[in-house]
């Protein structure tokens, strides 16, 4: 380990900020059911801990030990389904400030777990928050991802594409991951796979999760995104935000 510089040493001290009021959900699109081992949360438990050791309130799910019902409505017992445990969950989403969606990857894509998790967000995208803007305003996504092929920056397009477009806000270097050499090899905790000693794994990982960190601890010091020009109640009201009226050009 090399010397660090008094400036570099001040860089590396974490005493400016509070960050105990916020809460983290991890959601974990494994396709195994616990208690399988899941290289995903090997990942996963990298950037709780950093979240955890700044006094931040950490959660986590495995989206497939719980039965999510296909569909895109917030609860799907109301459109044929018997059973759905989506609107439970939803719960947990909803006091989270910060949301990551964890991913293996399998043909090239995010899991089909994943891809559920998604669409199952996007039934409750319409929703309006107090201030009249869709649900998911004022909170904070990220993704991690890990395999043993290609595919980490395509995966984690994907993910932070579609939780923008539900209204999260995404900071820069949002997403972290892991990959073996191409082709059959050692997954993410296998032994010998050298994932967990990668340091350019460890090191974006770390800024991802920073990342989040900050982004959250300053939309929320804000009391979230302003709300003028977003709000969907005020523009079914009528209210059109100076968008330039075809007739008046």
């Amino acid at each position: 380990m090399v010397d660090l510089t008094p400036q570099q040493e001040e860089l590396c001290r974490q005493d400016r900020w509070d960050f105990s009021d916020l809460r983290a959900l991890f959601v974990n699109c494994t396709l195994k059911r616990s208690p399988e081992m899941s290289h995903t949360r090997g990942l996963i438990d990298l950037a709780a801990e950093i979240l955890r050791r700044q006094g931040v309130t950490v959660s986590q799910i495995r989206a497939v030990d719980h039965d999510i019902a296909p569909g895109v409505w917030p609860d799907m017992t109301e459109h044929g389904w018997a059973t759905d445990e989506w609107p439970a969950l939803f719960e947990q989403v909803m006091a989270a400030d910060i949301l990551v969606l964890a991913t293996p990857i399998w043909l090239g894509e995010k899991s089909s777990v994943c891809t559920r998790v998604i669409e199952r967000l996007y039934g409750n995208s319409g929703q309006l928050n107090e201030a009249g803007q869709y649900a998911y305003y004022g909170r904070v996504g990220g993704c991690l991802v890990t395999g043993n092929e290609d595919g980490i920056k395509h995966c984690a397009m994907n993910v932070l594409y579609s939780l923008q477009h539900l209204g999260y806000v995404i900071p820069p270097q949002a997403d972290a991951g892991w990959i073996g050499e191409a082709g059959p090899g050692p997954s993410y905790l296998d032994p010998g796979s050298g994932g967990p000693e990668n340091d350019f794994t460890n090191r974006n990982t770390t800024f991802a999760t920073w990342n989040l960190l900050h982004l959250a601890r300053m939309i929320k010091d804000a009391g979230g995104i302003p709300a003028h020009g977003n709000q969907r109640s005020a523009w079914d009201a009528g209210c059109r935000f100076d968008f330039p009226n075809p007739e008046h050009r």
